[in-house]
């Protein structure tokens, strides 16, 4: 397949197993960017985006199929605490996009020869507070209320014409279910992924019903689950393929902890490529990393699943 065809990643879903990029965050502090703002990497793309792109170009370099744009911290009200207006607010949104399209070209332009794809990153509505609420949810906000939140972003993102709307580190089924109304009309389809402790969300409701939304969702091309433990994942695709019928989306954390207290990780990774080859066995579909998780990893991911592309 030349570079030039990009079919569309549900089609190439259906076909094989995709690698899906690592941590942004990390990437971007190795590469000595302070990332100790409310916006996050959010902050780069009014201020640095070529290190943005920088960033997506390691990971597509590393083997990644897939990007995941910088945009889980970017939201209007979030821009707005910065003294940025909705009219900059939504071309920033929209420069997340077109800097993950820029890596891609220089990707191909630099000797990748496969498809490349870009996925609009969702955070959730915790993501925007920046504390930490986005692992318990339960915000106290109704569902009407969420979808409101989300729909004027998910709209400036569809515009910009990512491949995919990565609805990303969901916590409980309350915001699932807002995020699931805000991309009906979009014209853009969404992955669904929720952040999970066992064998539940994070608010603590069981992945059966967690996952049961997106079945009938026509929007939604993949489920899984991101930003947690490697040891919660292979159970929670079992549940995702088997509750919805999709394709399943996975993207853990290395397996390190977060020691708020000394503002240190502790541990030590558990993000093996015996792991990587379960989650494809138990059904993944598209397979990468999320916090802690970077270019070396997802070179090793890429490897793994290219050793043996009959698996997939």
């Amino acid at each position: 397949m030349t570079s030039s065809i990009r079919p569309p990643l549900a089609e190439a879903l259906a076909s094989g197993t995709l690698v899906l990029d690592g941590g942004m965050s990390n990437q971007l502090e190795s590469a000595g960017h302070d990332l100790s703002d409310a916006l996050w990497s959010a902050r780069l793309l009014a201020e640095l985006p070529e290190a943005v792109t920088r960033a997506h170009l390691t990971y597509f370099e590393a083997g990644a199929d897939v990007a995941i744009t910088s945009s889980y911290q970017a939201t209007f009200e979030g821009f707005a605490a910065r003294g940025i207006d909705r009219g900059r607010a939504a071309a920033l949104l929209a420069l997340s996009v077109d800097l993950a399209r820029e890596a891609a070209d220089r990707a191909r332009a630099g000797g990748a020869g496969r498809p490349l794809w870009v996925a609009a990153s969702v955070g959730p509505y915790g993501a925007m507070l920046a504390d930490g609420s986005e692992y318990r949810g339960r915000y106290g906000l109704t569902v009407a209320e969420l979808e409101a939140f989300h729909r004027p972003r998910l709209e400036a993102l569809a515009a910009a014409g990512p491949d995919v709307l990565a609805l990303e580190t969901v916590p409980d089924t309350d915001e699932a279910a807002a995020l699931l109304r805000a991309v009906r009309g979009l014209g853009v389809p969404a992955w669904l992924s929720y952040t999970v402790s066992g064998d539940r969300t994070r608010a603590g409701q069981s992945l059966e019903d967690a996952f049961a939304p997106a079945a009938d969702a026509d929007e939604v091309i993949a489920v899984g689950v991101n930003c947690c433990a490697p040891e919660d994942v292979e159970a929670a695709i079992e549940t995702a393929a088997r509750v919805t019928g999709k394709p399943v989306v996975v993207y853990p954390n290395s397996g390190e902890t977060w020691d708020a207290r000394a503002r240190a990780w502790d541990g030590r990774t558990t993000f093996t490529t015996s792991r990587v080859t379960a989650w494809r066995a138990a059904g993944a579909r598209l397979i990468g990393g999320c916090c802690r998780v970077g270019p070396a990893a997802i070179a090793s991911v890429a490897r793994t699943l290219e050793a043996d592309p009959a698996a997939g």
